[in-house]
């Protein structure tokens, strides 16, 4: 099961330093001009959990695979994007096969890398991006409004059911409102995921900060959670420069050290992924035993037959049970072995919804 996040921004904010140090690759260029990254790039990164290491070596695992998220580097969008400016439309098209959006803000002043407007105003580059993603959003629901209007007139049930809920897009984007601001019910939302819209894409803003703001932010940044909170969005506020540093690193203890060198918990980039997550209303359940210890990605919600779908398809079809200890029950009792005999290993059928940390081993037959 694959989820992506797309980094989108105006050009020189940041966004392909902060990819490169994402992934630990140079395979996107970060130069100080705009359109230095002309196709997107993917990279594949692992979800910081520390639940893993503990479940691995009670299960005595020869192998750790966390879960993983993937993110893409998209190229800067410019004012005009909607329209092809800065070859816009290609981008676009990028952005709009992604899960989830984060929206880099350039917030520190340096005169030494130019900005595309002139000035440094994050609340502005913010509203350019929001503008252009909506204006393309419009110019798609106009010409599917056209066609689903031909083939209900024809008749077509689908269509007629599908046109309702675009009507209600359109009156939303003609308003300036992003599509997640629309109020739908759980029947209309499997109906907006196929009109692929690029506003309704949750959005996490990545605030980029000179590297002695990165510990507390500044008043730029200050200004970008203000309309974050506003929006119901989430925010996060890192250094690109440092990312690129700590990348760099090769320990553990040298990554920590340096951190704490700069009064830092954490390195940005994984509260990014951790964001990110979250923004997709992931979760991670495990399943453990002597050849690996396994993170599996499923969504908030999911019941048992869908998380062992994730697995191989037979197991979803051919589900019986699953045997389930939660994690903090699986460490307390020692393992599998103790969590059986203190009877906190649980027999679920295909209601149970499955709960983040749960370690599970399925029963099936296909």
């Amino acid at each position: 099961m694959g989820f992506n996040c797309g980094i989108v921004g105006l050009p020189n904010v940041g966004k392909s330093t902060l990819f490169n140090a994402l992934t630990a690759t140079a395979n996107a260029q970060a130069a100080n001009f705009p359109f230095c990254t002309i196709e997107p790039n993917v990279g594949r990164v692992a979800v910081p959990d520390t639940r893993l290491d503990q479940i691995a070596k009670l299960a005595g695992s020869q192998n750790i695979l966390p879960a993983q998220l993937e993110f893409v580097d998209i190229a800067g969008l410019v004012k005009g994007a909607s329209q092809g400016e800065g070859l816009g439309n290609q981008f676009l098209a990028n952005i709009r096969e992604t899960d989830a959006i984060i929206h880099v803000l350039r917030c520190f002043e340096d005169g030494d890398i130019t900005h595309v407007e002139g000035s440094v105003d994050p609340i502005r580059d913010a509203e350019i991006i929001e503008t252009e993603l909506m204006l393309a959003d419009l110019e798609s629901i106009d010409k599917q409004i056209k066609n689903m209007e031909k083939k209900a007139k024809g008749n077509d049930k689908d269509a007629a059911e599908l046109l309702g809920v675009a009507q209600q897009v359109k009156v939303a984007l003609d308003a300036g409102e992003p599509v997640r601001t629309l109020d739908l019910s759980d029947d209309e939302l499997p109906l907006l995921t196929k009109l692929q819209m690029i506003t309704s894409k949750p959005v996490l803003y990545v605030c980029n900060v000179n590297e002695e703001d990165a510990a507390k932010g500044n008043d730029l940044s200050e200004k970008v959670a203000g309309m974050a909170a506003d929006q119901g969005a989430n925010v996060v506020v890192i250094s690109a420069a440092i990312e690129a540093e700590i990348s760099t690193l090769e320990t553990v203890e040298e990554k920590t050290e340096f951190l704490e060198s700069l009064d830092l918990d954490e390195a940005g980039l994984d509260k990014i992924i951790k964001s990110g997550f979250d923004l997709l209303s992931l979760q991670t359940y495990f399943t453990a035993g002597p050849k690996e210890t396994r993170a599996w990605t499923i969504h908030k919600g999911d019941k048992a037959p869908a998380a062992a779908g994730v697995i191989h398809t037979d197991f979803q079809k051919g589900f019986i049970k699953a045997e389930v200890t939660g994690f903090e029950d699986f460490v307390a009792c020692g393992g599998e072995s103790g969590a059986k005999e203190n009877g906190k290993t649980r027999q679920e059928g295909k209601e149970y919804i499955v709960k983040d940390g749960d370690i599970i081993l399925f029963r099936f037959n296909v």
